[in-house]
């Protein structure tokens, strides 16, 4: 159709192509027409000359559907436990060689799902004899457990029968040394206090002196706690715990803090209440007043200790004393810390209290004693739950230490740009590491032609000459450059934890 100078095609099922003097027709439903050298629009009359339309190979897209199983890798831990096979049985699978996502070894062993489920398939006859086979298998799993609980608990009962000659373990001698040897001093020290002021008490009827055993009785059992937590944070990872269990020393440590609130303040207000609702004389005060100067320096010698462990660790970690204990680094000699140091003020306390009830008779000094403990012990007790609470929730590191990680990842240059970076303490000097990285694709090609044959490529190109082969190139050095992206993966997550001993978990994600 002709207007003018512009010439328009109007739209239907046909479609003119003109190349020299030969026109090709393809219609709508793929079939095609040579005409000769018929010109249907008109080209005689030398009006018109269409330009040449080429049709351009396209590579058929291919629909993998909602669920693509087929090039899936497992591992053989897998196919034995998932489909119920024998390890003879993988010896006749494809075998394939994959770079390994553990850091003790470089490549390791998978296969592909498809011939998994083919040979259990093969093995099983039909689908439904494996299912009733994995059903038998979880249900001898079931009572496995059962018996084997069992059978540790009459090992249990026989080595409480015969005695147990077994080697000191690693969690024994952690009670020799570090955090361990501190709580097992304060609870020999804080116990005989105890069982002292317990006497005292008995002996003078003092509030003060009757807060004194409760607060010794509350460190002792606190501190029994602290080192039950620290038993359990040595256990090793489980399939259900992956990242250990560490912070059970930060629960011992809440549930010290919240003791202490309870039994030590509670206790102590209450006492120190009734004293001064209905008060009454004090007997002589001489043996409370030993039994305090014993406890005073015992007290203080736990401190010290308390105090020295906390200077060597917080040496070792660049960090003031001050620091380390707010940010509650180890929760276990901290609550050792702020007991001690609570008890060496309280004690100078009761015996304040103790001495102006001795020189004017008033018992309301007394009363006020173990008002003034109460309020001591519950102003520690807040403290630890606020610091334990923090660390439990999982709060972020340092500023400083956050932003020397990230220069670490951007002065790398197979990072483009780090996004959404996360490193949370997960507690004992442990740092988990998140961040989305933006990688530069050429670099990361380029580190992959430089481990290549370039000769070698060049005639893999010139071979190319159809579809299929242009398809076969792309996939086989498309995955060798992901492995290649990977690896770079991999190398940055190494480097990360060398270079910080801190962080024990990194995740990249690829943006």
């Amino acid at each position: 159709m002709k207007s003018g100078s512009l010439s328009y095609i109007l739209p239907c099922n046909r479609l003119p192509v003109q190349l020299m003097s030969q026109v090709r027709v393809y219609t709508s439903n793929g079939q095609k027409k040579d005409l000769g050298s018929q010109d249907t629009n008109g080209s005689a009359r030398g009006e018109t000359l269409h330009k040449v339309e080429t049709v351009k190979p396209v590579l058929k897209k291919r629909e993998y559907g909602p669920k693509y199983t087929q090039n899936n890798f497992i591992t053989g831990v897998r196919a034995i436990n998932e489909f119920c096979l024998k390890s003879s049985d993988l010896d006749q699978l494809r075998k394939i060689k994959r770079r390994s996502p553990h850091d003790d070894t470089e490549t390791f062993t998978v296969y592909l799902r498809s011939d998994v489920e083919a040979k259990s398939l093969e093995v099983w006859g039909s689908p439904e004899a494996l299912a009733r086979e994995r059903k038998r298998r979880k249900e001898a799993e079931i009572k496995y457990r059962e018996n084997l609980f069992r059978n540790q608990r009459l090992l249990w009962e026989y080595k409480e029968f015969f005695g147990n000659t077994k080697p000191r373990s690693s969690t024994a001698a952690m009670f020799f040394k570090g955090p361990g040897k501190v709580v097992m001093v304060a609870i020999c020290i804080n116990g005989l206090n105890f069982f002292f002021k317990l006497l005292a008490w008995v002996y003078t009827g003092s509030a003060s002196m009757f807060s004194e055993a409760i607060h010794s009785l509350a460190d002792t059992c606190n501190q029994a706690l602290l080192a039950l937590g620290i038993s359990q944070s040595a256990r090793t990872p489980d399939p259900s715990h992956p990242y250990g269990f560490t912070n059970m020393r930060y629960i011992a440590s809440l549930i010290s803090g919240v003791g202490i609130f309870m039994m030590g303040a509670g206790l102590s207000w209450y006492h120190g209440i009734i004293g001064l609702l209905h008060p009454h004389p004090v007997e002589s005060l001489l043996w409370a007043y030993c039994i305090l100067a014993g406890s005073l320096v015992s007290e203080g010698a736990t401190l010290l200790v308390a105090i020295n462990e906390i200077r060597r660790s917080a040496r070792a970690k660049g960090l003031s004393f001050y620091q380390y204990v707010v940010q509650s680094r180890d929760p276990s000699t901290n609550v050792v810390l702020l007991e001690d140091a609570a008890a060496v003020l309280s004690v100078a306390v009761a015996a304040t209290c103790m001495g102006l009830t001795s020189l004017t008779g008033n018992p309301y000094y007394d009363s006020v004693g173990s008002l003034g403990v109460g309020t001591l012990l519950g102003t520690v007790s807040a403290f630890l739950i606020y610091t334990n609470t923090e660390a439990l929730l999982g709060r972020s590191i340092e500023p400083e230490q956050l932003q020397r990680l990230t220069e670490f990842l951007e002065s790398d240059p197979v990072v483009r740009a780090i996004h959404d970076v996360k490193a949370t303490d997960m507690g004992m000097s442990k740092v988990r590491f998140k961040a989305e990285v933006d990688f530069d694709g050429r670099v990361v090609t380029r580190s992959y032609l430089e481990k290549q044959d370039i000769e070698q490529l060049l005639q893999e190109i010139q071979q190319v000459k159809t579809l299929e082969e242009l398809e076969a190139f792309m996939l086989k050095h498309g995955e060798n450059i992901v492995d290649t992206l990977g690896a770079e993966v991999d190398r940055l997550e190494k480097d990360l934890k060398q270079r910080n001993p801190d962080v024990r978990h990194v995740d990249l994600e690829i943006l």
